[in-house]
């Protein structure tokens, strides 16, 4: 991979995160160029026909959609993060496609209007989490030992609740040791930490409050 990489971020995206951890894993060089999605500029919604990190520049190619991001890296750098075995390679795609559904419901759950609201999305992530925790191994990784890609994925996943549980108990992870054995181990990743930046709960609060949704409510009262 001669080209050089240029990453262009948001420090909040966990789909930046996928790429950041990916990146980090393989020993792959690059520049990280945050934007503020807010106030996109020009040449960032040139090079993104969606107009959403991450993209990754590759010489003069712009490559958009972590998950195309995350398949080229595996296509074309040392250090494998999928499975050789094409079946369990498959599996593999598959709960990292769960993993994208995963964020969709965490996004729901932090805009939700009201508490009526609010209550249903916990209950759908709790349940997105069970499906989870029925598959996972019970050793720190997601099919056991070895560090791949679907676990990549779960660090922005779980990162989130580090800010969710300075605000109460949800109960959303509450009963799933092996979950619990596993968010602990993505913490303590090098490349999971290192993906992002210290101010990352400090910004994370500050997106929560500006929402005006349920959790901003309940984040004020948590602080005051």
């Amino acid at each position: 991979m001669a080209a050089p990489l240029k990453l262009i971020s948001h420090k909040l995206c966990p789909y930046v995160q996928r790429a950041v951890i990916a990146l980090t894993e393989k020993g792959i060089e690059f520049e990280r160029i945050h934007i503020d999605l807010r106030n996109k500029p020009e040449w960032f919604l040139a090079i993104s026909p969606l107009g959403k990190t991450p993209v990754l520049q590759v010489g003069d190619v712009a490559i958009f959609e972590s998950a195309v991001i995350l398949e080229y890296l595996e296509e074309t750098a040392a250090k494998p993060l999928h499975p050789v075995d094409p079946l369990r390679r498959a599996e593999h795609r598959g709960w990292i496609d769960f993993g994208s559904v995963v964020l969709n419901d965490i996004g729901g759950f932090y805009t939700a209007p009201d508490e009526a609201a609010f209550i249903a999305k916990a209950l759908k992530l709790g349940q997105r989490f069970a499906r989870l925790e029925g598959r996972v191994a019970a050793a720190p990784w997601f099919d056991g030992e070895k560090f791949s890609l679907v676990d990549a994925v779960y660090g922005p996943v779980f990162r989130y609740f580090d800010v969710f549980d300075e605000i109460a108990d949800f109960g959303i992870l509450a009963n799933k040791p092996k979950l619990a054995r596993r968010r602990k181990s993505l913490a303590a990743r090098p490349s999971v930490r290192g993906a992002v930046s210290g101010d990352y709960p400090a910004l994370l609060r500050d997106f929560l409050k500006r929402r005006n949704s349920w959790i901003s409510h309940l984040q004020a009262r948590a602080a005051a």
